[in-house]
């Protein structure tokens, strides 16, 4: 084998380790990125969820007959009476 020959050799060798080194780190970064996407779109899952649970919690305090209890209740407000309506004209 000659100087040149050898000289090669070790070159694609090198290159050979070198593109190895490359792959597995590229598997390595893939893996890693993975698992943080599997969690993020956990987290969004858990959080359409809990949107869900507040949509629904939101309808429920903003019932017609809960609105209309409590301005009965607190604000002491009441149905007007026909005497007590006032038609504004232009």
């Amino acid at each position: 084998m000659t100087r040149g020959q050898l000289t090669v050799l070790l070159l694609l060798t090198f290159g050979l380790l070198l593109t190895a080194t490359g792959v597995v780190y590229s598997k390595y970064a893939s893996r890693k990125h993975f698992v943080s996407l599997q969690v993020l779109r956990a987290e969004r899952d858990a959080m359409e969820v809990e949107w869900g649970r507040l949509q629904l919690e939101q309808s429920t305090w903003a019932t017609h007959a809960r609105v209309e209890k409590l301005a009965r209740k607190r604000l002491k407000m009441h149905i007007p009476t026909a005497e007590e309506v006032v038609v504004v004209k232009p």
